[in-house]
């Protein structure tokens, strides 16, 4: 199952288009992504940088178990997650989240399930440099709506 944790900047297209060409040319109809970045103000201060952690080898388990829950729910192909760890700038990427299905309707519902369950499963824990220079942990993550 394909996840991949990186404590360095990456790009997102690139990547989606690495995993792609893994699979079998005409194998799938439709491929539905999303890309989260690390936006500059969360919860009305601005914030200048993130420290996000993980717990190594539990993070990757538990990204894998969301694929597979995925795989059981919706007749999806293949999955990619990929998850940025370390100093993160505003503008980075942070996730990377793909599904190559037959069909759409199984592709955007697995996709938005894999954002979904990561953020509420995965242990990860996020520290923000504010632009005053204080830090602060983020308690929650922004809901899904």
């Amino acid at each position: 199952m394909p996840v991949l944790i990186k404590p360095e900047p990456f790009d997102p297209i690139a990547m989606q288009a690495a995993h792609e060409a893994t699979l079998p040319t005409g194998s799938f109809g439709a491929t539905a992504s999303f890309i989260g970045t690390m936006r500059n103000v969360n919860e009305g201060d601005d914030v200048i940088g993130m420290m996000l952690e993980h717990y190594e080898g539990m993070t990757e388990k538990e990204l894998e178990a969301v694929i597979h829950d995925a795989k059981q729910k919706w007749p999806i192909d293949d999955a990619l997650i990929v998850h940025r760890v370390g100093a993160i700038e505003p503008g980075q990427p942070i996730v990377l989240t793909v599904v190559w299905s037959a069909h759409r309707a199984a592709a955007f519902d697995a996709c938005r399930f894999l954002m979904e369950a990561l953020k509420s499963r995965a242990p990860f824990w996020k520290k923000e440099t504010l632009k005053d220079g204080s830090h602060r942990w983020v308690e929650r993550n922004t809901p899904g709506y």
